[in-house]
C-alpha cells in the first residue's frame, strides 16, 4: 500500500449511518453520538475505506493534561474549546499496514485547525486521547509523536458526575498544534484569536458549598406555598451560571441541567428519592424578577470581598442598559469593576 495515495475526506451526511455502523461493529467501544462539536473522517485508499476517526469536545477535567498544561482551573473552562479529543480510531480489519495509522493521524492534524475554524468559528491548539492499556499501548500516537502525559484516575464520567468505583486508569496523550501552546494555554490572558463567545471561569467545590450562605439573608418573594426550591439555592446556581460565562435564563437553567449531582448536593438543591432536583427555568426568571435587587447586590459584593483577592488587576468600563429608563425618562448608564483574572464583577453602580 502506497500510503500517498490516501486521502481524508469529512463525514457527509449520507455517509454517517455507515460509519456508526462500521465503528459500532469492529470498534472495542462501540460508535459513540456527537459530542458537543464533533468532526468525523474517513481515510480512502483507492476508493475504499480504510479508516475511521473521530474528534469531539475536550474531557471538562484531566488532572495530567491539566498539569501538562499548566493552566489555572479558574481559566481552563474559558479554554477547553481550544482542545479536541480523539474519541474514535479505527482501522478496518483488512487494513492493518505498518505506519497507516500514523499516516491518517498526520492527515487529520494537516486538516483538522482549519476544518474546525472553518465548522465552529475558532481554531484549536491541542489535541488529547485517552488509551485503554487493558487493550492497547499506544504504539500509534508514539509513532505520530504524541506525548504520553500521565494517566487518568480511573473514574468514568455517568449522568450523576463520576462513577464511585475506579475502573483501569487510561494512558492521556496529548498532541500540541503549535509550538507556543502550553504557553497560550496557561498564560493569564488569552490572545484574542482564541477568545470565543464570553468568558467563562470554574467555581471550584468549596465556593459552590459556601454560596448558599450568602444569600440567607434576603427576603423571598414568594409564598411559601408550593416553593419547591430554597431562595439561596435559587440565586446561589444563578450566579454561579452566570460566573461560568452564561448569558439568559434559557442559558442559566440548561448550565444548572449539566450539574452532576455533588454539584447540586453543594448548592443545596432539593433532594427526594435519592436524587437532586434543580429549579426549572420558570422558577429562576421567577425569582430573578422579583428578588430585592439592592439586597442580591450586597451579598454578592460580600463574596466578591471574600474570594477576590485572586485579581491582579481591575477593569472599569461603563454600559448604557438598553431598554432601561428611568423616572425622569433616560436610559440607565452602569459602571461596572471586573477583576482581570477572576472575570467577576465586583460592584455595578448607576
Amino acid at each position: 500500500m502506497n500510503l500517498h495515495e490516501i486521502h481524508l475526506n469529512p463525514v457527509k451526511t449520507a455517509d454517517e449511518a455507515q460509519f456508526q455502523s462500521l465503528m459500532q461493529k469492529h470498534h472495542y467501544l462501540g460508535s459513540l453520538p456527537k459530542i458537543g462539536h464533533t468532526l468525523r473522517y474517513i481515510a480512502i485508499w483507492q476508493g475504499e475505506w480504510i479508516a475511521l476517526i473521530s474528534f469531539s469536545s475536550a474531557a471538562w477535567k484531566c488532572a495530567a493534561r491539566d498539569a501538562w498544561i499548566g493552566w489555572d482551573f479558574r481559566i481552563q473552562y474559558d479554554r477547553l474549546h481550544l482542545i479536541a479529543n480523539n474519541s474514535r480510531f479505527l482501522i478496518l480489519p483488512d487494513y492493518h499496514h505498518k505506519n497507516l495509522a500514523s499516516r491518517v493521524l498526520s492527515l487529520c492534524e494537516n486538516r483538522l485547525v482549519e476544518d474546525w475554524k472553518v465548522n465552529f468559528g475558532y481554531p484549536l491548539l491541542l489535541l488529547e486521547t485517552f488509551v485503554d492499556p487493558s487493550y492497547f499501548r499506544g504504539t500509534i500516537y508514539h509513532a505520530a509523536n504524541w506525548q504520553h502525559v500521565g494517566n487518568t484516575q480511573g473514574f468514568a464520567r455517568t449522568r450523576k458526575g463520576y462513577s464511585e468505583k475506579r475502573t483501569t486508569p487510561k494512558l492521556v496523550f496529548v498532541r500540541p498544534l503549535h509550538r507556543h501552546t502550553q504557553a497560550w494555554l496557561s498564560r493569564p490572558f488569552l490572545a484574542s484569536q482564541y477568545q470565543h463567545g464570553t468568558s467563562k471561569i470554574m467555581l471550584p467545590a468549596e465556593q459552590m458549598r459556601m454560596l448558599p450562605a450568602f444569600f440567607s439573608d434576603i427576603p423571598d418573594p414568594r409564598r411559601k406555598k408550593g416553593s419547591r426550591h430554597s431562595l439561596a439555592t435559587v440565586l446561589s446556581i444563578s450566579v454561579a451560571a452566570i460566573l461560568c460565562g452564561m448569558v439568559g435564563y434559557k442559558a442559566i437553567a440548561g448550565w444548572a441541567e449539566d450539574l452532576g449531582q455533588k454539584a447540586r448536593a453543594r448548592f443545596r438543591c432539593r433532594y427526594r428519592n435519592n436524587y437532586y432536583f434543580i429549579p426549572s427555568r420558570t422558577t429562576i426568571r421567577d425569582v430573578l424578577i422579583r428578588v430585592d435587587p439592592v439586597a442580591l447586590d450586597n451579598a454578592i459584593q460580600r463574596w466578591n470581598e471574600q474570594f477576590g483577592t485572586y485579581d491582579e488587576g481591575l477593569a472599569i468600563d461603563g454600559k448604557t442598559m438598553r431598554k432601561a429608563i428611568d423616572e425622569e425618562g433616560r436610559q440607565t448608564h452602569i459602571l461596572g469593576v471586573v477583576g482581570h483574572e477572576s472575570g467577576l464583577c465586583y460592584t455595578q453602580k448607576k
